[in-house]
C-alpha cells in the first residue's frame, strides 16, 4: 500500500473527533494500513481522552504486529481487498498527489535592485534560490542557502520529538474587550489627543519644541521648532507647501519651499499623523518657514530581538474560503508540507485576517461565492485548519472580509466563530496586535491602510507590486493608519491602539493580495500574499494577486523563506 499522507490520517482522526500527537500521526501514517491502524486506535483510546498519544499509538501498532496471519498472510482483523476498494491498486489511484513545488524562477523583485540593501543598518538581509520548492527572500540576492529539494525527503514525515515547553506566546496591544468608544464627539477628542500625546513624546527629545500660541509671541527670525499634528496640507500659487500643524493649544502654519530637499517629504504627509518641524519664524511672526522635517520613525539604532533556538513561524494572511477562487489544492498542499520533515522547524502559523470571503464586502460578490452562507464559509475554513499539525501555535487577527467590525482597531472574532474555529486552540486577538513568539515581536495587522498609503504617495516604488515599501510608510509614522476619514474606517477609542509604541521586530500584514519581503531599520517586513486566485473584481482594479505565498521566518535570524505552493 502507497504510504498514506500525514494529513489524511489528520482528517480521518478530526472526522472522529480526535486530534493526535505529531509523532502519533507520523506512525499510523507509516502502518502497513493506516485506515485499519486509525481505527484500532480510535476504538481502544480512553474514554476521556481527546488527543491520541505516541505511547498509545504505538501500543495500538505493537499488537497489531502480535497477531497471527490468516491463510493469505495479512492479520487476521485487517480488511481484505473487497473492503478496501480493491486493496492497494485503488488505493495507489485514490492516493493524493505530492505538494506542488514553487515555480522554476524566484519572484519578481519588489521595488530593488539586487544590490540595494547592502547589508546596511537599514535593511535585513534576505536570499534567495532557484530551488523549485522555495524561494529564499524576494529582496536582496545572495549566494543559495537553506533547504533545497535534495536537502531532505520531501514526502517524509516531521518528527514530534520537541520540547513544546520553550514555546511562549504573548499578545499585547489588543483591543478585544477593551473598546468604549460610541461615537461620540468626545471619543475622538480622546483618540487623537492620546494619539499626539503618545508620538509627540518620541519627537519632543530631538527638537527644540515650543507650543503653538508660544510661537505667536516669538519675534521675526527666531530659530524655533513645533511638534503638532497635520491639519491640512495645501500647495501655494507659487508651488511651495502649507503645513498646518496643531497641537492641544492651537494651530500653526509652517511653510515648506518647494526648492528646499526637504519638499519630498511633503508628498509623504497625511493629515492626522504627528510630525516635528524645525525653522525659522518669519519676520511678522505669521508663519515658520521650515527647515526640516521629523517624523516619529523607527530609530536606526533598532536591534531586534530572535529566538534562542532554530524554531520557525509561517505568516500567511487572505486565506478566502468561501470564495470560488480559493485556491484549495494550495492550501491543501501547504497543509501537507506541514506534516513532512522539511517543515520540522515550523512550530507556529500567524493568520493576518481575512479567513473567509465573507458576503456583500464589494459590488456583485454573491456572484463569485462558492458559499453563500458566512457561517459555512468558516465552517468549511475550520476544516481546512484542521488538516494543520496539532501542534502548531496558531494565532489569528480577523480582515476586512471578516465577520468582525470593518471599523479599526477590530475586535477578535466572537464567542460563535472562535467555537467554530477552535481546532489546534488556535488563538484569536485584534487587528492590529503585537504576538511576542520566544522574545521576538511581531506587529500584525491586516493592512487595510496600505491601499491608501499607496493611493497617496506618488512615489512609483511604493506600489501594490512592492507592499513592504507602503509598510515602510506606515513605521516612519509610527501608526498603522494614520488618517482619519480617508479609505481606512477608524472607530474612536479611549486610546489609539494604532499608534506603534515599541519599534517591532517584525512587521507582518496581508490585505493587498502581493508578496513583499523587505527590512527597515533592522524591522522585518512581510506581507504574506495570499490564497485565492484572481477574482472579477480584482481584474477590473488591476490586481494580479500572488497566490499559495507562505513566508517562512526563522526566529533566530529573521530570515524568510517564501514557499509556493500554487
Amino acid at each position: 500500500m502507497p504510504r498514506e499522507p500525514p494529513v489524511r490520517v489528520v482528517r480521518e482522526l478530526t472526522s472522529r473527533g480526535y486530534n493526535a500527537e505529531r509523532e502519533a500521526v507520523t506512525l499510523l501514517a507509516g502502518a502497513p494500513d493506516p485506515t485499519a491502524a486509525v481505527e484500532r486506535a480510535v476504538d481502544t483510546a480512553p474514554d476521556d481522552a481527546l488527543t491520541l498519544t505516541t505511547e498509545h499509538v504505538r501500543g495500538v501498532l505493537d499488537d497489531s504486529d502480535d497477531e497471527p496471519p490468516t491463510e493469505n498472510g495479512t492479520p487476521a482483523d485487517a480488511p481484505s481487498e473487497d473492503a478496501t476498494d480493491g486493496g492497494t491498486a485503488a488505493a495507489a489511484k485514490t492516493a493524493e498527489p505530492d505538494p506542488p513545488t514553487s515555480t522554476e524562477s524566484t519572484p519578481p523583485d519588489p521595488g530593488q535592485t539586487p544590490s540595494s540593501s547592502g547589508g546596511g543598518d537599514d535593511e535585513i538581509q534576505t536570499k534567495r534560490t532557484t530551488s523549485p520548492v522555495e524561494t529564499k527572500g524576494v529582496e536582496t540576492a545572495g549566494e543559495d542557502t537553506g533547504s533545497t529539494a535534495s536537502d531532505s525527503d520531501a514526502n517524509g514525515s516531521r518528527s514530534a520529538d520537541r520540547d513544546t515547553d520553550q514555546r511562549s506566546v504573548e499578545i499585547e496591544g489588543d483591543v478585544t474587550g477593551e473598546s468604549t468608544g460610541t461615537g461620540e464627539y468626545a471619543d475622538f477628542v480622546a483618540t487623537f489627543r492620546d494619539r499626539y500625546d503618545r508620538l509627540s513624546k518620541k519627537l519632543r527629545g530631538r527638537v527644540n519644541h515650543r507650543p503653538t500660541d508660544a510661537l505667536d509671541s516669538m519675534p521675526g527670525g527666531s530659530e524655533a521648532a513645533v511638534v503638532g499634528m497635520v491639519n491640512d496640507i495645501r500647495s501655494t500659487a507659487s508651488g511651495h507647501w502649507l503645513v498646518e500643524v496643531e497641537d492641544t493649544n492651537g494651530v500653526f502654519p509652517t511653510l515648506v519651499m518647494k526648492d528646499r530637499e526637504i519638499a519630498a517629504h511633503v508628498d509623504e504627509l497625511l493629515t492626522d499623523e504627528v510630525i516635528a518641524v524645525e525653522g525659522t519664524i518669519s519676520d511678522d511672526g505669521g508663519i515658520l518657514f521650515a527647515d526640516d522635517l521629523h517624523f516619529p520613525d523607527i530609530p536606526r539604532t533598532h536591534r531586534p530581538s530572535t529566538a534562542d533556538r532554530h524554531v520557525q513561524a509561517a505568516l500567511v494572511s487572505d486565506v478566502h474560503v468561501g470564495s470560488q477562487e480559493f485556491a484549495a489544492d494550495a492550501w491543501d498542499a501547504f497543509a501537507d508540507w506541514l506534516h513532512t520533515e522539511e517543515a520540522e522547524a515550523v512550530e507556529y502559523l500567524l493568520v493576518a485576517g481575512d479567513m473567509v470571503e465573507g458576503v456583500g464586502v464589494y459590488p456583485d460578490q454573491d456572484e463569485e461565492l462558492d458559499i453563500v452562507d458566512i457561517y459555512e464559509q468558516y465552517e468549511t475554513f475550520a476544516e481546512h485548519l484542521k488538516d494543520i499539525p496539532g501542534d502548531l501555535d496558531i494565532v489569528m487577527i480577523p480582515g476586512n472580509h471578516d465577520a468582525v467590525r470593518l471599523a479599526e482597531p477590530q475586535p477578535a472574532f466572537d464567542e460563535e466563530l472562535r467555537s467554530i474555529m477552535s481546532a489546534h486552540d488556535a488563538r484569536f486577538t485584534g487587528n492590529p496586535s503585537t504576538v511576542t513568539l520566544e522574545g521576538v515581536d511581531i506587529l500584525m495587522y491586516h493592512g487595510v491602510s496600505i491601499d491608501e498609503i499607496i493611493a497617496e504617495n506618488p512615489d512609483e516604488a511604493v506600489s501594490y507590486d512592492a507592499p513592504h515599501k507602503a509598510m515602510e510608510q506606515l513605521l516612519k509614522k509610527r501608526h498603522v493608519a494614520p488618517q482619519f476619514g480617508g479609505r481606512t474606517r477608524l472607530a474612536p477609542e479611549k486610546e489609539d491602539y494604532l499608534v506603534v509604541d515599541d519599534a517591532p521586530d517584525v512587521f507582518h500584514t496581508g490585505h493587498v493580495h502581493k508578496l513583499g519581503v523587505g527590512g527597515y531599520h533592522n524591522v522585518r517586513l512581510v506581507n504574506s500574499g495570499c490564497w485565492q486566485h484572481q477574482t472579477e473584481f480584482q481584474k477590473s482594479v488591476n490586481i494580479d494577486p500572488d497566490v499559495a505565498t507562505a513566508p517562512i521566518l526563522d526566529l533566530d535570524t529573521l530570515d524568510v523563506t517564501v514557499r509556493k505552493f500554487a
